[in-house]
């Protein structure tokens, strides 16, 4: 089937599984994963995960996370610093040690037992920060620390894979395909990373405002959203190249530029381009990588078991952590769930694993499946817990 065909399908049944996804009083985005999986080769094989389509799809995460930070306030931010990095601790260390201790009981070797502990660590955001965004959640204290601790688990991730890697021998040249960092020192990553938000939110304060304010002035109707977007990939491209996910650098670009005077103006020409064709290539590539063939009875109920260890250890230490960061007991379990879902950040981990060599074939299709459990799992549950206390928010 065609790129252009493929598109089609694609924006179509994103739009319809959206509605009725609605309609079943769930988020949209649970159908719009949904639909992946459907179109992709796990049932009716319709699209594949062609080079084409995973560009499309990392512009489109790029966006839904740089209208998440277009949303988000850096004073809020500020004020929810100490719950978010306790969230991120807890959120970091309970799945490490869960998926350590359960591959190990099913009897994987060493290696493979702590680099299963690695890739439960990680946490996608984007498909929170949508949900969030869907329920009116996205400003308030919960949502701001789920998207803080997002930030800081991210980096603690790092860390930990970079550990991890460097413990089991050889150079890290593998990891560079998600992350961007090679064989360097724990000391040295560090440097690199808090040399990333250095220099954004130098850039951000004092460079990027008067270029927008600028580049406004453009006789052109989308000189302002152009510049913005560009700033969002320039911003992703510098965090992997030093040692963070992509979105994060996104998330980064969009708070700098929703301190300007053009903050309403770029969320709503943002969402027009990102809706429109970008983010459901996203939605739809996660469940694409889903492959069913050749899975037994008896691997079936561990990667229920994992499934459920990976959704229990971020419930639990997320919620510990916003516990202990003076949340209620209710919404501590809500930024708990918004820190389920492994999305795109733990097929990335995944494939780092396969080709180090650390996961065998069948343990990666497990881990697949995993992340993309958990990344279903997480919309529901942010809505059974959030649904009764959120404002709608206009539907995109």
């Amino acid at each position: 089937m065609s790129f252009l065909i493929q598109s089609v399908v694609v924006l179509v049944s994103v739009l319809l599984a959206g509605q009725i996804s609605r309609r079943l009083g769930q988020p949209s985005v649970l159908g719009q994963l949904l639909v992946g999986v459907l179109l992709g080769p796990a049932l009716l094989g319709w699209v594949e995960a062609t080079p084409v389509i995973k560009a499309v799809a990392e512009v489109g995460v790029i966006l839904l996370m740089f209208l998440a930070g277009l949303e988000t306030n850096f004073e809020d931010i500020r004020k929810s610093a100490l719950a978010a990095t306790l969230v991120a601790i807890f959120g970091v260390a309970l799945p490490f040690v869960g998926g350590w201790l359960t591959a190990g009981a099913y009897g994987y070797p060493g290696a493979t037992a702590v680099f299963t502990g690695v890739l439960l660590v990680a946490t996608s955001v984007s498909i929170s920060a949508q949900t969030l965004r869907e329920m009116g959640r996205l400003h308030d204290r919960a949502g701001v620390t789920i998207l803080a601790a997002a930030v800081l688990d991210d980096v603690l991730g790092i860390l930990v894979l970079s550990v991890v890697l460097g413990s089991v021998g050889g150079d890290m040249a593998a990891a560079t395909g998600g992350h961007g960092h090679g064989a360097d020192p724990i000391g040295i990553l560090l440097l690199k990373i808090a040399g990333f938000f250095v220099a954004a939110i130098l850039v951000g304060w004092k460079v990027l405002p008067p270029i927008v304010k600028w580049v406004s002035r453009f006789e052109a109707a989308t000189a302002a959203i152009s510049i913005a977007i560009s700033v969002a990939l320039a911003y992703a491209y510098a965090a992997e190249m030093l040692g963070l996910a992509g979105i994060i650098g996104a998330y980064v670009a969009g708070m700098m530029l929703g301190m300007t005077d053009f903050r309403r103006r770029l969320m709503h020409e943002a969402e027009q381009v990102a809706y429109a064709y970008f983010v459901p290539f996203f939605f739809v590539s996660v469940g694409l990588t889903v492959q069913l063939k050749g899975i037994s009875g008896s691997f079936a109920i561990f990667i229920a078991v994992l499934s459920a260890v990976a959704i229990l250890t971020k419930l639990v230490g997320g919620g510990l952590g916003a516990l202990l960061g003076g949340f209620k007991f209710r919404d501590a379990m809500g930024v708990g769930a918004g820190m389920i879902a492994r999305g795109e950040v733990g097929l990335i981990v995944a494939a780092i694993g396969l080709e180090r060599g650390l996961l065998e074939n069948q343990l990666y299709t497990a881990m697949i499946i995993v992340s993309l459990l958990t990344t279903l799992f997480t919309p529901p549950l942010l809505k059974l817990i959030f649904a009764d206390r959120g404002v709608k928010a206009p539907s995109t």
